[in-house]
């Protein structure tokens, strides 16, 4: 999960335009004043809109920490994180508490919101989301940017994945006892 969501992040950067935050990160404000506005105001738009938006920042962030504190926790019983003996018992006590409390219950939070607004838009109001999710296209009435979605793009996303997933390998073996 840590390879994901590393990955997930440098791709925010270095992704195609609908990939990169700056193509659909809003400010607090701009999320408020969508939020406030009526089904009849709010156009549909080719990526995510601007609690979208924030709902991927949420849902990388608690990933990101459900998935550090899982190194460091310790379940007292048949599992523990490879990386608990780097750090002090008190933190492993923290992590896990995390892990098992607060981050999980967040990330369910988060989890079910997501699906709860694609149910939402899909029902009430008759726009697409899954397919596009999945697909990476949608049908709109004007024209959008175009992403870079070539084979070369395909193929820097799978190779920084690998980096990602074998950064968080070495990690994860090198410290363990």
């Amino acid at each position: 999960m840590l390879s994901l969501v590393i990955w997930r992040i440098l791709w925010g950067f270095i992704g195609g335009y609908w990939s990169r935050f700056s193509s659909f990160m809003s400010t607090p404000r701009q999320a408020w004043q969508f939020a406030r506005r009526s089904l009849a105001q709010t156009a549909r738009l080719a990526g995510h809109n601007p609690l979208g938006a924030w709902s991927v920042l949420a849902m990388l962030c608690c990933l990101g920490l459900q998935a550090v504190a899982g190194l460091f926790s310790d379940d007292q019983i048949s599992t523990s994180g490879p990386l608990t003996a780097l750090v002090s018992e008190a933190w492993v006590e923290r992590a896990t508490q995390w892990h098992t409390g607060p981050g999980k219950w967040a990330l369910i939070a988060l989890v079910v919101l997501h699906l709860g607004s694609i149910y939402w838009y899909q029902r009430i109001r008759k726009i697409e989301l899954l397919k596009p999710m999945l697909t990476g296209d949608q049908v709109l009435e004007k024209a959008a940017q175009d992403s870079k979605d070539s084979t070369a793009s395909r193929l820097l996303a799978a190779m920084l994945f690998l980096l990602c997933a074998l950064a968080v390998g070495l990690i994860v073996t090198s410290s363990a006892p």
